[in-house]
């Protein structure tokens, strides 16, 4: 009941402040000012339909001009109208101030000018806000603050939003605490997140860090920077983090066993980061998935394979299941193609030719020369297994395969080299050949 009371007098106290302030507003020397206001409006209005249009198209002949120089003309053209407004404000309340020197003649003026040219700077500071959700809202808080601030009752306004408050025993959460934490932890998180982009670039281009470690060394930075930034912020406000310990400790055993899948994938993923068994770039394949690794997420592992397709596998799979890395210690890549030829073919021809032909194939290397041998004798050929390493599995596998397969077959028509197939015979049997197997 006495936070009610105090509420309605803060109420009317600023409604008064506003009727008095209104009152002002019908002196003669208010009125022409006004008048002044009304026409700088009208000029601002008809100079932004004639000047827009000529600026747009003057941006449209732009090239090969720096970004931010485009940002910031860009940003010129959508608030040409209040610029042009701005400066008209300024230059009548010059005029005033050259015909009388009273004050009061033109503060009317100089008051709606210095509120606009604010207006003006906080939109021009906001675009260092990247999300335009957030810049959007960190934008219209800025300029309710400073026309509240310039009218002089932003102390006002305070007592007002500190009088709609909640306690809860000992803690006291009002409105005024709560926009405090908002603007604190925004700013924080606005200075964490430029720290982490410069930390992040700096990490990436030094090539003495392994790839995984470049991963960690980020996710680690993130999680300390914007966790640090949201207690902090919580602290400045005066926000009693004894409480929210406890209670944030009693919110984590009932998501520990609701999360379990969740956790263990955040805790594969740092085990994954920390023993470097798989890492950005790498080929691996598991299950029927085979592909390079994108990017290394703190619940999935982002595997791109050779058709376009992006698997998210879970950090857990690649922890306990089994894969396949084709460049976990090195790039060497070693494959094996199946083939036969005719019984009449001379197997130390076979065997020499095929390695000749492997060794003209883009991608395979002359380092590790290619071999051929005897796997058996089939039914209808001779069986043999020809090997040959590659350094790029990114490149593809399927794709070599089928390249060393043309190969020989070239060089196998090139010199009469027969490769078989089953043949089956069929005889038809004759009515005497079937009368003598029934006597």
């Amino acid at each position: 009941m006495e936070q009610f009371e105090t509420l309605t007098v803060q109420i009317n106290n600023l409604w008064q402040q506003a009727m008095s302030q209104g009152a002002l507003l019908l002196l003669p020397s208010r009125l022409w000012q006004i008048g002044i206001l009304a026409l700088c409006i009208v000029l601002a209005w008809t100079l932004n339909r004639w000047l827009k249009p000529r600026f747009h198209e003057w941006l449209r002949t732009l090239e090969g001009r720096p970004k931010w120089q485009l940002r910031v003309l860009v940003v010129l053209h959508r608030r040409l109208g209040l610029l042009i407004f701005t400066a008209l404000i300024w230059i009548a309340a010059t005029i005033v101030a050259e015909i009388t020197p009273f004050l009061s003649r033109r503060f009317l003026l100089e008051l709606v000018g210095t509120i606009t040219l604010a207006i003006l700077l906080v939109g021009f500071a906001a675009r260092l806000v990247h999300n335009s959700f957030l810049r959007r809202i960190v934008t219209w808080f800025l300029w309710i603050y400073v026309t509240l601030y310039y009218l002089g009752i932003i102390d006002e306004i305070t007592q007002f939003l500190d009088s709609l408050a909640l306690s809860f025993g000992t803690m006291r959460i009002s409105v005024l605490i709560i926009l405090q934490g908002l603007v604190a932890i925004g700013v924080l998180f606005t200075l964490a997140r430029l720290a982490t982009s410069t930390a992040t670039s700096r990490i990436q281009t030094n090539d003495e860090i392994s790839p995984s470690m470049k991963v960690l060394a980020v996710k680690f930075l993130q999680v300390l920077l914007f966790g640090s930034a949201f207690f902090l912020g919580l602290k400045i406000v005066g926000v009693d983090l004894t409480g929210l310990a406890v209670l944030s400790g009693a919110i984590g055993v009932g998501l520990g066993f609701g999360l379990q899948k969740v956790v263990s994938n955040l805790v594969s993923g740092i085990i994954i980061l920390l023993d470097k068994s798989i890492k950005p770039g790498d080929v691996i394949s598991i299950g029927d998935t085979f592909g390079w690794i994108n990017a290394l997420g703190a619940r999935y592992v982002s595997i791109t394979t050779r058709d376009g397709r992006e698997y998210l596998i879970p950090n857990e799979d690649l922890i306990t299941g089994q894969v396949v890395n084709w460049s976990h210690s090195n790039d060497f890549v070693r494959l094996d193609i199946h083939f036969g030829t005719a019984y009449g073919d001379d197997p130390h021809v076979v065997r020499r030719l095929a390695i000749k032909a492997a060794q003209g194939v883009e991608r395979v290397l002359a380092t590790k020369a290619p071999v051929c041998h005897i796997t058996g004798f089939g039914d209808s050929s001779v069986d043999y297994i020809l090997r040959f390493w590659i350094t790029d599995p990114t490149g593809g596998l399927t794709n070599i395969r089928g390249n060393v397969y043309l190969a020989l077959w070239d060089i196998f028509q090139e010199n009469n080299i027969s490769i078989p197939f089953p043949q089956r015979e069929v005889r038809m049997l004759g009515d005497g050949h079937v009368a003598a197997t029934s006597d």
